[in-house]
């Protein structure tokens, strides 16, 4: 089931002396519980795409129709864990932001410290904590709040090279056993292939799209295996050649 129809979507910015299209005519179907990437050149429109979803900006033209009501989790660049909270008191804040406060959400909350290994650190603070860590706990306050659509723009660009392929492990394990949608953008091919049921080619601005890619490893292939995969190579190379470089 499509959890999302995009139709004919473009997006116009107004400056005094010009106009900048952003996006033209972005028409898709978001599906239920698939990971989607949104790959393209920067300033394509990754980006915008998504404050077009969260209504945090409204297109020029075209529509955007959710098929049940969306509860959105947003995980940024920057994992934006407050250093004077401890772990727990992050991983609550989405609740205590929405004044959630029954004792099923703090009892869920506990029970994605222990699933996801950041329990024995509960107590301790965000800067004693690995890059992946934070991650982890980046992801775990956006889940808190039971999202059934999870918005990542760019979460691991800040990571190692070598983090960030764990981390992608960990985020992919979460994101299929809850069964949630997720429209990841990023600039890295090897990470879109990796992580994606799909991924959306966009070219470059006004950003249009120019190819979809529907993956056929199976399912709960975890990213690292499907690094290995020679159809994983051959993929690479075809997205490579069809990108518009700078």
């Amino acid at each position: 089931m499509n959890l999302i129809n995009i139709t004919n979507l473009t997006k116009i910015y107004h400056t005094p002396t010009k106009e900048i299209k952003a996006l033209d005519n972005i028409s898709l179907n978001i599906e239920e519980n698939k990971i989607i990437s949104i790959i393209g050149p920067s300033g394509c429109g990754k980006s915008t795409l998504l404050n077009l979803i969260t209504k945090t900006e409204l297109p020029s033209e075209g529509s955007i129709r959710n098929n049940r009501k969306l509860t959105i989790g947003y995980m940024m660049q920057n994992d934006a864990l407050l250093p004077w909270l401890t772990v727990y008191e992050n991983a609550c804040l989405g609740l205590e932001l929405k004044d959630i406060k029954d004792t099923d959400a703090l009892e869920y909350v506990n029970n994605l410290l222990k699933k996801y290994e950041l329990s024995d650190f509960k107590d301790e603070y965000p800067d004693n904590l690995s890059g992946g860590m934070r991650q982890r706990l980046a992801l775990i306050r956006t889940l808190a709040i039971k999202p059934n659509i999870l918005l990542l723009d760019e979460p691991f660009s800040k990571l190692d090279v070598e983090t960030r392929k764990n981390i992608s492990d960990d985020v992919f394990k979460i994101i299929k056993e809850l069964k949630i949608t997720a429209i990841l953008i990023t600039h890295d091919i090897e990470e879109a292939l990796s992580l994606s049921d799909d991924v959306i080619l966009l070219t470059k601005r006004p950003g249009r799209i120019k190819a979809i890619y529907k993956l056929n490893f199976l399912e709960k292939v975890l990213p690292s295996e499907r690094r290995k995969d020679e159809f994983f190579n051959t993929l690479y190379e075809d997205m490579w050649s069809n990108i518009d470089h700078d």
